[in-house]
């Protein structure tokens, strides 16, 4: 059942009150490809943001998924650290923003936007890592206005703050002076994530409820290897490692015994209604996000009659790691067709 309420909090409560926004005056088409690995080859193409707090999901020093991305198109703007509003103790949340300069085949002046959600386990990661640059100048080349957004880690912020940064996010953008600003229409609003920004992209496409074009809602989701369904018993069913249960519950704020009823509000699987936007999910087969957790949620969509396209590839790549060419066409097709140009 879709909830708007919020489960009192166990750890820095104070921390959870909505960021303030800045102001500025179908069936499931299930699909198994082969993985463009580049099995052997280990030329850095450009230089990865070293491991650490800021680095990305994507541990591999290979080139592989989004590595593979070298060429953007030719006048994108990147403009970085554009403010879109406050947390609560005052600091600022900031995105990234890449701009085409040219939208081939355009049909509109006004372009669609896509908000990239980066991924780290909801404690750490970066907009600006090289990993997530490429996403954003990946999205741009295909003619959209794409906003890599920053968001509130774990442990120091727990659930909801994450949620709610990242839907401000999309509120801000509706905001005229945002969309004159950047030629966007805030009619056609799509949201991208990877790993625990896979989770986060599902909930925001599943949080509210009614038109899409209004508010916090988005148009279209497309997430890769995201642990939608954080219940305790359904991650334990999946085999999902310690390790992610243990971020699961820094990102909740629970402790290991606790009921954590958060779990639920934090999960897509649970939050599905009619009116929600089109999905686009894709994960490897022994991805370090259990498989289980793509199957779960492509029911749950077909059970609701909401449109999905289901992309499993073999390997045990993760998030934008699986962000080869293929993909990468697969995942702009989807968002053109839901979004237009």
């Amino acid at each position: 059942m879709k909830s708007s309420r919020l489960f009192p909090r166990r750890l820095l409560a104070s921390r959870h009150r909505r960021a303030r926004l800045l102001t500025i005056a179908g069936s499931g088409v299930v699909a198994v490809v082969g993985a463009a690995v580049l099995v052997g080859f280990h030329t850095e193409l450009h230089p990865i943001t070293p491991a650490g707090g800021t680095a990305s999901e994507l541990t591999t020093r290979q080139v592989v998924g989004i590595r593979t991305f070298t060429q953007p198109a030719e006048g994108i703007t990147v403009t970085p650290d554009v403010v879109y509003g406050t947390q609560p103790d005052g600091s600022l949340l900031t995105l990234d923003v890449c701009t085409p300069a040219v939208r081939a085949g355009a049909r509109s002046p006004l372009a669609p936007a896509v908000l990239s959600i980066h991924g780290g386990s909801w404690a750490r990661g970066d907009k600006g890592n090289s990993d997530w640059r490429g996403v954003c100048e990946w999205l741009a080349t295909e003619g959209f206005v794409a906003f890599s957004v920053n968001y509130r880690l774990s442990p120091a912020a727990v659930f909801p703050a994450a949620i709610d940064d990242v839907s401000l996010a999309v509120e801000w953008l509706r905001t005229p002076s945002v969309s004159d600003r950047y030629r966007i229409d805030p009619r056609r609003i799509g949201v991208f994530g990877g790993s625990a920004g896979g989770n986060l992209a599902a909930l925001l496409g599943a949080r509210g409820s009614g038109p899409l074009t209004e508010g916090s809602r988005v148009a279209a989701v497309a997430e890769l290897s995201g642990p939608i369904d954080l219940r305790a018993r359904q991650l334990a069913a999946d085999g999902t490692a310690p390790s992610l249960q243990h971020s699961v519950l820094d990102y909740l704020g629970c402790e290991p015994a606790d009921p954590c009823p958060q779990a639920a509000e934090a999960s897509a699987t649970t939050q599905l209604d009619v009116s929600d936007p089109p999905v686009f999910l894709a994960t490897s087969a022994d991805d370090y996000v259990p498989a289980a957790q793509a199957t779960r949620y492509a029911g749950e969509l077909e059970r609701h009659g909401i449109r999905h396209d289901v992309v499993t590839v073999p390997g045990a790549l993760h998030s934008i790691g699986i962000l080869d060419q293929a993909m990468r066409a697969r995942v702009a097709a989807f968002l053109h067709d839901t979004l237009g140009r």
